[in-house]
């Protein structure tokens, strides 16, 4: 009787997660014991998606009902010391991502975003069934290369936003066909949906000679795709674990070498980015400060006003005082600019409009670092 009331609570108050700390494997553990699937819930601190969700639909009776008894159910912030890594091992990428594994911790599939209460339940009973994937990976995975079976693959992968190896599929369907397949409505949508590996020949070629898929796709959609490309195989270079950050200096020295045999203009940025990400990450503020010096003094480059401000993210009035006065010294010197006139403030960013003019913002940051409040 009090175990039956116990679970009526429980479902009562909506989706019972495991504990906060609660690894995939543990939830394995217990899923196998209890003859369950597992609900992974994977979320950040600022998402905002991810926050509705847990504060509209995780709390509702009927969710807690229909999955409590089918479901082990976790949620792991995807920055946190043991979700970072898992993140990377996923392909994680978008936030909320919900993914659905079998009691062994295999992928069965997974969605993404916000969704009410009977659409989320829907959508998770129709991707809790299907296990397509699995047979297909093992096509793919004994050599099974027929054109068809790659089309299908394609699409369950993409599907399950599974990047890294929908990737690697699509570097097979467009295996010397990198000079034609711009002319191939079909193959110029595998490029754009699917590449996402600097080093894929079709990307290369396109690097070295991008107007023929210009001509048909336009210059700024090509320009923005290899950019996209440069800029996620960057954030790839840094390896989370345990607490701690390294860079992987193997994979960064070919990412670097391949910048420059591409001769990639803004490759600098490339580089300094991922050791101003990484010094960030490791809180190696000095070398942190250094890189964003660097990153400003090079002729090739130029981080706008909002960047600036990004970069002030790790300062706050308790910080080491020199820290806070190097960035304070940073962002003096801007502000200098923008007064002497060498620079215009910033009023929007892509198409959305600023509700202040970014000289205001950057004043704003230097009190904040001073510990002064806004209105004051």
């Amino acid at each position: 009787m009090m175990c039956a009331m116990t679970s009526a609570f429980i479902m009562a108050q909506g989706v019972a997660f495991e504990p906060e700390g609660t690894t995939l494997a543990q939830a394995s553990a217990k899923a196998k014991s209890e003859n369950k699937l597992i609900f992974l819930d994977c979320f950040t601190q600022w998402c905002g998606p991810c926050k509705k969700m847990s504060r509209e639909v995780f709390p509702q009776e009927k969710v807690g009902a229909a999955m409590n008894p089918r479901f082990v159910s976790l949620k792991i912030d995807m920055e946190s010391e043991y979700g970072a890594p898992l993140a990377k091992q996923l392909q994680i990428t978008a936030y909320p991502t919900f993914v659905v594994f079998t009691a062994d911790a295999e992928e069965i599939s997974r969605f993404l975003g916000y969704h009410e209460a009977d659409d989320f339940l829907s959508v998770l009973e129709e991707k809790s069934k299907d296990n397509t994937s699995a047979p297909l990976r093992a096509r793919w995975q004994s050599g099974d290369r027929d054109p068809q079976f790659l089309q299908e693959y394609l699409q369950t992968l993409t599907a399950s936003y599974k990047a890294g190896e929908a990737n690697d599929v699509a570097e097979a369907i467009l295996e010397g066909k990198e000079e034609t397949f711009a002319g191939d409505s079909t193959l110029r949508g595998i490029f754009f949906r699917n590449i996402t590996n600097p080093f894929a020949k079709s990307f290369i070629y396109t690097v070295k000679h991008p107007e023929g898929l210009q001509a048909v796709a336009g210059e700024m959609p090509v320009r923005m795709k290899l950019q996209s490309v440069l800029s996620g195989f960057q954030r790839q270079l840094i390896n989370e674990a345990d607490g701690t950050a390294t860079l992987d200096q193997e994979r960064y020295d070919r990412f670097s070498q391949l910048l420059d045999e591409l001769g990639i203009q803004d490759a600098d940025h490339y580089r300094l980015q991922t050791l101003i990400t990484l010094s960030e990450k490791q809180k190696d503020y000095a070398s942190y400060l250094n890189y964003i010096r660097q990153y400003l003094a090079n002729p090739n480059l130029d981080a706008d006003d909002m960047t600036l401000a990004r970069w002030t993210k790790p300062f706050t009035p308790q910080s080491e005082l020199l820290y806070r006065q190097q960035m304070k010294a940073i962002l003096q010197r801007r502000l200098n600019e923008i007064s002497e006139g060498k620079r215009q403030p910033q009023t929007k960013v892509g198409n959305m409009q600023l509700s202040r003019p970014t000289d205001e913002l950057l004043e704003m940051i230097i009190k904040a670092l001073d510990g002064q409040l806004p209105n004051q």
